[in-house]
């Protein structure tokens, strides 16, 4: 099958294109790219929207899978169709489902189960560091790289730090990535938000900044003494992303991610009480929220993960302090962003896409897509102007908890294309 896409427009961070043009893709491979395009195949499906955006598709360096064990919450399936409704190409999951992917056979079970789904994304999988991700047991390592994880993460602080620095011993030769969430858990104590006037004012227990700080901290001083390439997930203060900034200005290998609700909410939001907001870490105060931002367009942060956590109706239908921390984002990150970033002028098109797409490939040491001729058709074509409403029933997720469930948002993808 041909398609031609006519004066739609171009965004892709790796050739630096923001333009219009015409695009033709067959076989799944894209054909041509011309301002226009007069001599095509007689049967070619014409798109004739010049309002639309194609662009390379989304990476997400880390979210959650129900299936597994939490079929309730989100089955692979759902996943799958909830990534390709959001404009995601390439989705890496964690490895907290039950069985946790702590070892070969696990890495296979999840891989079975994908076989006879349709077209999905690429789908690769984080090697849990620790046995059943609890923190306590190193996995065995290399075992898991034959079995071709992406990279290794519980998706969950580690607490001892002999055991972190043993882990940047072990995986140093392996070459993948290696993941960190950065939090000291006697320090954030019952925290629900983060501590501040705000938190005092909603009569919600406090997690202060440097349970997170003090735990990035340790872990840079380990990646500067052992030099082990690292990840770091989740960063959430201002301070954070001025340790980051030093490590970086040092040389030290590091990568870093934020997520895309932690740019777009901070603790006032929390006042609504609405449970799907109890995320870990929580959201910041408005400096950490402008921090982030800063941090992402100076570099310092690398990119935008989106962390996708899905829970049923019945899980996070209790009070805020008692709801399981997380929310789902694979189908909303993406419009949410553009419009509180590209639409106000803040950020180019090409800077929220290097941010959802070429970044998270880097860090996940893959090859981004791109829109040059010859490349495989790994796409998303964006209606920016799409109006539509968050409801249960135009969700793929089996999920919705989301604090925008039954408002309208502007911006849908209409068709990704996986490449695959």
């Amino acid at each position: 099958m041909a398609e031609l896409f006519r004066q739609v427009r171009l965004l892709d961070p790796v050739s630096d294109a923001d333009h219009v043009a015409d695009v033709l893709v067959a076989d799944g491979v894209i054909q041509q790219v011309e301002a226009q395009i007069a001599d095509f195949p007689e049967d070619v499906e014409v798109c004739d929207r010049p309002d639309l955006i194609l662009a390379p598709g989304l990476v997400d360096l880390y979210s959650h899978s129900g299936e597994p064990g939490y079929e309730s919450r989100e089955t692979l399936d759902s996943l799958m169709q909830s990534a390709l409704a959001g404009g995601f190409t390439r989705l890496a999951l964690l490895p907290d489902t039950d069985p946790a992917i702590d070892n070969p056979a696990g890495v296979e079970r999840v891989r079975s189960l994908l076989r006879h789904a349709g077209p999905i994304p690429q789908v690769d999988f984080w090697g849990a560091l620790t046995t059943q991700v609890k923190g306590e047991q190193m996995t065995e390592l290399a075992e898991l790289a034959a079995a071709g994880v992406i990279g290794f993460a519980d998706g969950r602080p580690l607490q001892n730090w002999a055991l972190v620095r043993r882990l940047l011993e072990y995986c140093q030769p392996l070459g993948k990535p290696i993941a960190f969430s950065c939090c000291d858990r006697q320090l954030a104590g019952n925290g629900v938000v983060r501590e501040g006037l705000e938190s005092m004012q909603l009569g919600l227990p406090g997690s202060p900044a440097i349970a997170e700080t003090i735990a990035l901290a340790a872990l840079l001083e380990c990646v500067e003494t052992i030099g082990t390439p690292v990840h770091i997930m989740r960063v959430s203060t201002a301070r954070s992303v001025e340790l980051i900034r030093a490590a970086k200005s040092r040389g030290l290998p590091i990568t870093a991610s934020t997520t895309w609700m932690h740019l777009l909410l901070n603790t006032s939001n929390v006042q609504s009480y609405d449970p799907s907001l109890r995320l870990e870490p929580p959201l910041g105060n408005s400096p950490d929220q402008a921090a982030l931002i800063q941090g992402l367009e100076e570099g310092v942060l690398d990119a935008i993960a989106i962390d996708h956590t899905p829970y049923t109706y019945e899980e996070k239908t209790v009070s805020f302090a008692e709801a399981p921390p997380g929310a789902i984002g694979l189908e909303l990150a993406l419009p949410m962003l553009w419009q509180k970033f590209v639409e106000t002028g803040n950020w180019e098109g090409r800077s929220l896409w290097r941010y959802l797409s070429t970044n998270p490939a880097l860090c996940l040491g893959q090859t981004p897509a791109n829109l040059q001729p010859g490349q495989v058709a790994e796409l998303t074509l964006f209606d920016p102007q799409h109006r539509w409403q968050i409801t249960p029933q135009a969700l793929k997720s089996l999920s919705n908890n989301t604090p925008w469930l039954g408002q309208e948002v502007t911006g849908r993808i209409l068709r990704t294309y996986p490449g695959r």
